[in-house]
């Protein structure tokens, strides 16, 4: 996820918003999932755009897509979520977001038509109906005693969806029900939060017993059991993924944005996911720090953040598609 520290589709938004919210956004310091959506047997068209285009100044961060072909997207200068058709290209405003200072970070789309997000430095998440766009739940999530938070990954469970903090070692449990309270679940074990992006992406072990969280400072993967306790994956040799962020589980396999390194790294992790191997590392002409991951058709779709491109309200995003590699 992004650090801690002109589209008709702008329907309802105005422009003086949106360059208010640049400018907060960009004051915050920028350092440097999850359960897969239902696989699908078929692959896309080859005349499916391989480049999403999205709205000037949008600063996108987080995507998610389930078993329909649309790609969602979050902001991060005021938490809109926009939706891609990927057999067009088109796309819109599906959901307004809260406002300046309040980002879409990562999403994911659980049962029951749901999106869940991860509200970043707001320290803060939502439930979005994916059928009207409107917010079903808003969560506060800030670890007392703390003064700065960083909500910025999500990953769903049978019975929660699980939010990481970038800038506090705790995990935030969100019962799937949207009735009962969230729940702190501080990380202990080999984590060691330091300086910079921590605990960044989140996914589900193959077998669904742990969680597997990246350090994105320190280039490290961590299995996490559900009560918080951390063990280091152990990769081969002195392998790091260092600039970690988005993590999407195929099988046996993690794939792990490295979003300044312009790469997905490729982990074959063993059967209870304790250790793992870097097999491959795959780039593209198009990636320009690409931050999160989600599939559809056998392709991996990705926002490009632009983290080293100044911020403006003109600046140009989009996501691209690779194949799966």
């Amino acid at each position: 996820m992004y650090a801690m520290t002109a589209s008709s589709a702008w329907k309802g938004i105005s422009v003086s918003r949106r360059t208010l919210a640049i400018v907060i956004s960009t004051v915050l310091a920028v350092v440097a999932g999850a359960t897969p959506a239902a696989a699908h047997s078929s692959s896309p068209s080859s005349k499916w755009p391989s480049t999403l285009a999205l709205p000037a100044g949008f600063q996108p961060e987080g995507v998610a897509i389930g078993d329909k072909p649309y790609a969602y997207f979050g902001s991060r200068v005021d938490g809109d979520i926009y939706r891609v058709s990927l057999r067009t290209g088109k796309g819109s405003v599906f959901s307004e977001g809260p406002g300046a200072g309040n980002p879409s970070l990562g999403l994911k789309i659980g049962d029951r038509n749901r999106l869940f997000v991860a509200g970043g430095s707001a320290g803060s998440a939502r439930v979005v109906d994916l059928r009207s766009g409107q917010v079903l739940k808003s969560y506060t999530l800030k670890t007392p005693g703390s003064t700065a938070w960083f909500i910025n990954d999500v990953v769903l469970t049978r019975d929660a969806a699980w939010f990481t903090d970038s800038a506090n070692p705790v995990l935030w449990k969100v019962p799937l029900n949207l009735k009962s309270a969230p729940v702190a679940v501080p990380l202990t074990g080999d984590i060691q939060y330091t300086t910079g992006n921590n605990a960044n992406g989140i996914s589900r072990t193959p077998d669904g017993r742990a969680l597997i969280v990246v350090q994105s400072n320190v280039g490290k993967l961590f299995k996490v059991g559900y009560d918080g306790r951390s063990t280091e994956i152990k990769l081969n040799g002195t392998e790091t993924v260092v600039n970690g962020d988005g993590l999407w589980l195929r099988g046996h396999h993690l794939y792990v944005v490295q979003n300044r390194l312009n790469v997905i790294a490729k982990v074959s992790l063993d059967k209870r996911a304790t250790k793992g191997q870097v097999v491959s590392r795959t780039g593209s002409a198009s990636f320009d720090v690409p931050t999160t991951i989600a599939e559809y058709g056998k392709r991996f779709y990705l926002p490009n953040a632009r983290f080293t491109t100044p911020a403006e309200p003109t600046t140009t995003y989009d996501a691209v598609a690779v194949p799966v590699p």
